[in-house]
């Protein structure tokens, strides 16, 4: 008998566990999800855009560097989405355009 009693036991402790399990990984990965949604957007203040040229709208740069099609969501640094606002690498903590672009514009490799 104490021999089914620890099978139950540990039956009870395996389904705690992955319920406990799964739970931590949903409330755990959905603030991650709003955090990258809710990023600040770069400001020309930025000192850090400043000294990148970074700009919103590619297409309005001036700058000699610039590509015809190079923006931000072709560069290696950029994680966001094809349109809109995304995170950067350059510029932690705050978004870019994906249509944006700057001196350190560096193509996605395949």
């Amino acid at each position: 008998m104490s021999n089914e009693k620890d099978i139950e036991s540990r039956r009870r402790f395996l389904k705690v566990a992955a319920g406990t399990t799964v739970i931590a990984a949903v409330m755990g990965g959905l603030p991650r999800f709003a955090r990258a949604a809710d990023l600040p957007p770069v400001t020309d203040a930025d000192p850090t855009a400043k000294a990148l040229g970074y700009v919103d709208d590619a297409s309005k740069t001036t700058d000699p560097k610039h590509k015809a099609g190079n923006s931000c969501s072709n560069c290696q640094f950029y994680s966001g989405g094809p349109t809109g606002r995304g995170p950067c690498q350059l510029f932690p903590g705050k978004s870019v355009s994906a249509n944006g672009w700057c001196v350190s514009h560096t193509p996605k490799t395949a």
